[in-house]
């Protein structure tokens, strides 16, 4: 029997509780499938350890990471902690060692949810979002000096290599070429960021001479906000920055319904180290212990950890189990604008899991 490391880490605030609903719904699947088990180790890192420890993570974290097929993550982020301690300290602290470069954010609209885009209905907005993962606006380069002065400066210095845009660009157009349309936005800001977005330009220029058989264009930032409200069935796979793409992908979450639906895979594609999966939906303090996360987000997340591990049969069960789930309004938690609770939605999942049998 095939069998997978999984290393669980919750985090904070309602990372907690949709990783529980998302750990539930893998061991359905692993039951069901009967091909393989998933070994599963939990580790309590976050904020609440940070509080404790003076980290996010102990210093060896990585080291007891790296042996791990994949890493199940909730959320990171808590209102008495500063933003940039919490992110840096565990999120960015995985992502960057473990070079998880291409972060892909698929967004559709699911059956049952209605996007609060006029006349768009499932079908109409179907892309995917691939952000540059590992450098650009998040490299973490810069400063501050003179601190407490007049004169006191900041930088915060985007840094963009030919290797690490090349790569990008590749499995933008890889991934594009896989999908039906054949279709990439290659996003950018090079009017105004006259260097490292214009080297973004021309290597985009560059791989796409090797897909003639994929149909691409370039779009600004701006203008991009734009096109995906206007005209989302123009749209299908889509390359951005760090920066950029964070900011889009959010977008592309509300269009489809909500932030609360919307799932990420953090992918070393080479396999070296470990890829990372997790909703997107943060850590939303306002709402921990009310019992009303919406877990959907973590298990789409699932369906593409499963999809990483070589379980297709698995993951596209478990998208059978979310779309029966969200087709029923009774099932929506509130940011659906529906009464359901996690536990609610969460055991309509396992009972839809449970009757699937194609």
């Amino acid at each position: 029997m095939r069998s997978y490391k999984i290393a669980a880490i919750p985090g904070d605030g309602i990372g907690t509780e949709v990783i529980a609903a998302g750990l539930e719904a893998l061991a359905v699947c692993a039951r069901r499938d009967g091909g393989f088990r998933l070994d599963v180790e939990d580790f309590d890192w976050g904020s609440d350890y940070y509080k404790r420890h003076g980290v996010m993570m102990p210093a060896d974290g990585l080291a007891r990471l790296k042996p791990f097929d994949a890493i199940y993550f909730g959320a990171v982020g808590a209102p008495d902690v500063p933003d940039h301690v919490t992110l840096w300290g565990l999120r960015l602290a995985i992502c960057q060692p473990f070079d998880q470069y291409a972060n892909v954010r698929p967004t559709r609209i699911l059956p049952g949810i209605t996007s609060p885009l006029r006349g768009v209905g499932q079908g109409d907005l179907d892309w995917v979002i691939v952000r540059e993962n590992s450098e650009g606006e998040y490299a973490g380069q810069g400063g501050r000096s003179h601190r407490g002065l007049p004169e006191e400066v900041a930088t915060e210095v985007s840094i963009f290599t030919r290797s690490g845009v090349a790569r990008i660009m590749r499995f933008a157009f890889d991934l594009a070429r896989s999908r039906p349309r054949k279709l990439l936005t290659v996003v950018t800001k090079s009017n105004a960021q006259r260097h490292g977005m214009v080297l973004w330009d021309e290597i985009a220029a560059e791989v796409a001479a090797d897909y003639p058989d994929v149909t691409w264009d370039k779009m600004l930032v701006d203008a991009m906000t734009m096109r995906m409200v206007l005209k989302p069935g123009s749209i299908d796979t889509v390359v951005a920055t760090n920066l950029h793409a964070d900011v889009l992908s959010d977008l592309a979450a509300a269009l489809a319904g909500s932030l609360g639906i919307a799932p990420t895979a953090n992918l070393n594609p080479e396999r070296t180290f470990p890829s990372m999966f997790e909703p997107i939906h943060g850590s939303a303090f306002d709402i921990v212990g009310k019992g009303i996360a919406n877990p959907v987000g973590t298990f789409w997340s699932a369906v593409m950890m499963l999809e990483h591990l070589g379980e297709p049969t698995a993951a596209a069960r478990l998208m059978r189990a979310i779309e029966r789930v969200t087709a029923d309004p009774s099932l929506h938690t509130p940011d659906l604008g529906g009464p359901a609770t996690t536990r609610q939605v969460t055991d309509a999942l396992l009972a839809a899991l449970e009757g699937d049998n194609l």
